[in-house]
């Protein structure tokens, strides 16, 4: 049995939660999310303020699956409440960022700037030149597209030349000897 699953979601103060056919929708200050269930394995009970993740027949698959749909129905709710944020540093001579309208222009030690489109429901803010912070409600979209980013240029073990998330921690190498 998971210990994950057993647990129901509280849902706070001014967010709802509501179950239309397949598709569980929660909107809270922030926006509205929603996931489809998964056929014939789990389904969400919506009461008292928490929403319940539960198996409909306890089938192997159906064990797999409860944990991570209880997480993802988390997600949910902490999306819509506080929102999700990475932080990207970049860090070697003459590579900086900022945002120039729905594009994110990068120069990155290539022949060429790097424009990238911020998709919908992302914001992308550039506090100073080296440092580039990706928000939204959508916690996968968040992840997805600080990854987009990350892959242009991804920090090097011998300088340390590239884009890192805030905190990462990259292996420095030694260089060669004489």
């Amino acid at each position: 049995m998971s210990r994950i699953g057993k647990k129901p979601v509280a849902l706070p103060q001014g967010v709802e939660a509501k179950v239309e056919g397949q598709t569980l929708s929660i909107k809270g200050p922030k926006g509205t999310l929603s996931m489809d269930m998964m056929d014939d394995l789990i389904k969400f009970d919506v009461s008292n303020d928490e929403v319940a993740v539960s198996m409909i027949n306890p089938s192997q698959r159906s064990r797999q699956v409860w944990g991570m749909q209880r997480t993802l129905v988390q997600n949910l709710v902490d999306g819509v409440t506080e929102g999700y944020t990475k932080v990207l540093e970049i860090n070697g001579v003459g590579y900086r960022a900022k945002v120039q309208g729905k594009k994110l222009n990068m120069q990155l030690g290539f022949s060429h700037d790097v424009d990238i489109d911020i998709p919908e429901g992302i914001e992308v803010k550039t506090p100073d030149a080296t440092t580039v912070e990706v928000s939204g409600i959508d916690k996968q979209k968040v992840g997805h597209f600080a990854a987009e980013i990350r892959k242009w240029r991804k920090p090097e073990p011998y300088k340390g030349k590239g884009i890192k998330y805030r905190g990462e921690y990259i292996f420095r190498k030694e260089g060669k000897k004489k």
